[in-house]
């Protein structure tokens, strides 16, 4: 027992919290405005490429190019490519952001790490609740046909965004320029993962190099949630969920082996 008469691990745990709801409410304010409010901003700028996307369909008589719905289709692409990118790329950012709080020494890496991917799971899910929010006051119906399969989908492309930006968030602590180039990288990610087209109408000489990218998988498995008759051939999810394991477990090896290199550095 401590001599707040609590036994150790308890006292532990409470320190954990307190650093990790420090980092959080730090992140929180110094994204927009330096308020928390900004937070919300992460949150909502998806649903703002969404309409401006649907509206620059219907202004030149577009249709969508599977269901009957221009917006359900957009729902299913631009929300798991936005989320990885934004996820990902913040998690590249959130060691190098938070460098000066290392200063303290009960301030860990990890705790960076774990308080920042916290914080992309909460934006996420509130991602999640505006859009399907918007969407039904504009009177579509959001809700998937197999709703399971479509939570599995999304926690699978959080962990995959999680497990990615955690190797870009140690090697951005070394290589400050390499933030600037996964930021560059993302503009890839959204042409290819099918977010504008269906992947499993193209061609196999196409398809074959494009299912390398564990995105894309991710949106193929929202798609067969929503769509009844929606091709699964391209749909690997054994893929995307082995990738999302195997970058996580990477991420936390080369932040465990570097450790004393970045709290030195």
């Amino acid at each position: 027992m401590t001599r707040s008469g609590r036994p150790p691990i308890l006292d532990a745990l409470r320190e954990k919290r307190n650093v990790m709801t420090a980092v959080m409410l730090r992140d929180m304010r110094t994204r927009f405005f330096n308020h928390g409010l900004g937070f919300l901003i992460v949150s909502l700028w998806p649903l703002a490429h969404m309409l401006i996307l649907i509206g620059v369909y219907t202004l030149f008589g577009r249709t969508a190019p599977f269901g009957d719905s221009l917006r359900i289709f957009f729902l299913t692409g631009l929300i798991p490519t936005l989320t990885f990118m934004y996820v990902s790329r913040f998690m590249c950012l959130s060691l190098a952001l938070n460098r000066p709080m290392l200063a303290f020494p009960v301030v860990k890496v990890l705790d960076i790490m774990a308080a920042r991917a916290l914080l992309e799971i909460t934006a996420a899910f509130l991602t999640l609740f505006f859009a399907f929010t918007l969407l039904l006051l504009l009177g579509d119906n959001p809700f998937p046909r197999d709703p399971f399969q479509a939570f599995y989908g999304y926690l699978a492309l959080l962990l995959l965004a999680i497990g990615v930006g955690s190797i870009a968030g140690v090697i951005t602590m070394f290589f400050s320029f390499f933030a600037t180039l996964y930021g560059l990288s993302m503009i890839l990610v959204y042409i290819l993962s099918g977010t504008l087209f269906v992947a499993s109408a193209l061609p196999e000489s196409l398809v074959y190099p494009l299912s390398f990218n564990p995105v894309l998988h991710a949106v193929e498995w929202m798609r067969v949630a929503y769509y009844e008759g929606y091709s699964d051939r391209v749909l690997d999810k054994e893929y995307l969920i082995g990738f999302g394991v195997t970058s996580l477990c990477l991420g936390l090896l080369m932040e465990r082996m570097l450790r004393r290199i970045m709290l030195e550095g």
